[in-house]
């Protein structure tokens, strides 16, 4: 049974690699070759690959989102990651939404075919170093969750988490239908509690935190 492919890389220089590779490849059948995430898409739903291999450094949308668009729409097609080593909150995150394929650059392309034969099988293919970096992220984010829901109310997590996300104190209040000064206070007591010194302080752990 033959493998439909369609093959997402901004560098045109590894399309054609993986063009030539995957000719010597006799059940393998390349439908469409595009450098980004709109016309990835396009390709997808006018050819419905069996597998869809692509880079997670795309330009404008990355790999992340368009793994999402097709799980948006339900797309049959099964992403494989062909990336450079992604870090371990792009590698949770790949895990999360279910990716079962995914092979770093560094990596002989025939580990690449093999792969793709695995998850075409309905099997999984995860190189050992990949899985262990999602695997970490995902036990220190449960144990940040963990620390900050023993340390902060709930009301102080949402604060938190809109003041990471870069919204200012009086877009917080509106959100959270507090006054400003509520906010505020809300903040001080966060500052206090995680022994920090302000609001750059506060992003980076929750950055840190994956929260």
């Amino acid at each position: 049974m033959g493998i439909n492919l369609v093959l997402v890389d901004p560098s045109p220089v590894v399309l054609l690699g993986l063009v030539h590779a995957f000719g010597a490849e006799a059940d393998f059948t390349i439908q469409a070759c595009v450098q980004d995430c709109d016309n990835a898409l396009q390709a997808v739903r006018q050819f419905a690959p069996d597998i869809v291999v692509l880079d997670l450094m795309l330009p404008e949308k990355n790999g992340i989102e368009l793994i999402r668009a097709l799980k948006r729409e339900r797309s049959p097609s099964r992403p494989v990651v062909f990336a450079m080593r992604p870090s371990a909150k792009d590698a949770l995150e790949v895990v999360r939404l279910g990716v079962r394929g995914v092979v770093t650059k560094d990596m002989a392309l025939h580990w690449l075919v093999r792969c793709i034969r695995e998850v075409h099988a309905g099997r999984q293919w995860l190189e050992k170093e990949i899985a262990v970096h999602a695997i970490g992220n995902l036990l220190e984010t449960e144990e940040a969750n963990r620390e900050i829901a023993s340390v902060l109310t709930p009301r102080e997590i949402q604060v938190a988490r809109m003041v990471s996300q870069g919204l200012p104190n009086k877009t917080v209040a509106g959100r959270l239908d507090i006054s400003e000064g509520t906010a505020k206070l809300h903040l001080h007591h966060i500052y206090r509690k995680l022994q920090l010194n302000g609001r750059i302080a506060l992003v980076r752990y929750m950055q840190k935190a994956g929260l």
